[in-house]
Order: structure tokens, then sequence, then C-alpha cells
């Protein structure tokens, strides 16, 4: 009779969770044993004395707390200089466009002004030449009114402004010529009158014009506006100078 023997394969099962915690427990303390020999026997005086055993260890935990926080504070410390960096940046263009912007306004200011100055000097050159002109236009028309020429001449020109022609001329002529000789400065000893048309007194002709003394078209302006006045033209009064000697 043969017996046959059966034999078992061995089941293989999982590990339960807490199996796995003990495996990794016991895979980091023989890590953290194996670190803290090997930092045993590099630190300084190692004698594996209990002291020198928790230094060496102390030591090692502060290198591997270096090793895990070293790259976050250095990203940190990174991250926090360049935010530096971009607000330094950022302060700088913004200083720079308020530079730009306070030059480009202080360059309107100049531009403003220097406008206002031209025109300024504009306009006051313009009233310059109005000036010039009207005072050159109001010369050449005293000129224009003023007649030229000797006494009688002026007085023949100055006919027609009173409404008289000519003709009246035929007898202002020998009424002036008696009276003073058609002389500008001719004066009356006795009576004080003076000037072409004898004028007593003489200022009487101021009104003709501030030059009654001196000039011969003022004498005149006067003269043949008073005999218009009192006798209504030259040749009435030279009746009147003929019948009683004076006018």
């Amino acid at each position: 009779m043969i017996l046959s023997l059966s034999r078992r394969t061995p089941t293989h099962r999982k590990p339960h969770k807490h199996t796995k915690a003990t495996l990794i427990s016991a895979g980091s303390a023989l890590a953290v044993a194996g670190l803290v020999a090997g930092t045993t026997a590099a630190w300084p005086g190692s004698s594996g004395s209990p002291g020198n055993l928790a230094d060496a260890a102390a030591f090692a935990g502060s290198h591997a707390s270096a090793r895990s926080v070293a790259p976050q504070t250095v990203q940190a410390d990174t991250s926090h200089q360049l935010r530096a960096v971009q607000a330094t940046v950022l302060q700088a263009q913004l200083r720079q466009a308020a530079q730009a912007k306070a030059r480009k306004a202080a360059q309107a200011r100049a531009a403003a002004k220097a406008a206002a100055a031209a025109k300024a000097a504009a306009a006051a050159k313009a009233v310059a030449a109005a000036a010039r002109q009207a005072a050159q236009s109001s010369s050449s028309a005293a000129s224009a009114a003023t007649p030229q020429g000797d006494p009688q001449q002026i007085a023949q020109s100055m006919l027609g402004s009173f409404g008289w022609s000519s003709s009246q001329f035929s007898c202002l002529q020998p009424l002036w010529n008696q009276e003073s000789g058609w002389n500008v400065t001719a004066s009356n000893p006795t009576s004080g009158a003076y000037g072409i048309p004898q004028a007593l007194p003489g200022s009487k002709m101021a009104s003709a014009g501030a030059d009654w003394q001196t000039s011969a078209a003022t004498q005149i302006r006067w003269g043949l506006g008073y005999i218009q006045s009192s006798y209504g033209s030259p040749c009435a009064a030279w009746s009147h100078e003929q019948a009683d000697g004076w006018y």
C-alpha cells in the first residue's frame, strides 16, 4: 500500500496594516539609528558615551531639519526678494511717469506763456502802427486844411468855406489893406487892435487857434467869421469902412 503524502503549499497572506506600520517604524528606527551612528562617528571627539550619543543625535536631527526646511526657507526668501524688486521697479516707473507728466505740463505752460507774450507784442505793435497812421493822417489833414501861400492867397482860398464867391475878395482886399496892410503882427498903439483883421483885443482870435499871434491863416479865419456874423459879407463890411472909417 502506497501512502501518498500531500504537501501543503504555504498560503501567502497580506500583512495587516499594523504590520506595515511596524515595518515602517522599524525601518525608520533603523534609519535613525544609522543616521545617529554615522553622525556619532563623524562627531568630533566621539567616544560612544551616552552624552556624546545624545549630542550626536541632536546634531543629526538639526541637519535633518535643515535639509527639510532649507528649501522652503530659500523659496520664501526668493519670493520675498522678487516682490521687493517688483515693488521697487513699479515705484521707479511711477516716479518716471510723474516726472514725465510734470515736464509735459511745464512745457505746455511755457508754450502758452510764449504764445500769450507773442500775441500781446503783436497787439501792441498793431496799436502803435495804428497810432502812427492816425497821427500821419491827422497831420496830412491839418496840412491839407491849412491854406498855403501869402495872406491874400490864403484869404481867397477861404472865401468858399464861408459861402462867398471869389468876387468878395475885391472888397476884402482893400478892407484889410487899409486896416493892417495884411501884416500878421500889425498892432495899433492907440487901441491895441492886433493882426490882419485888427481884432480888439487881439486875444479874441485865440478862439480860431492858439497860434493867433503868428499865423496868418488863424487870423484870417477869425476875421472872416467876424465879418460874416457882423456884416454878412466882405463887401458889406467894406461899405461900412468907407462910410464910418472902421468896421
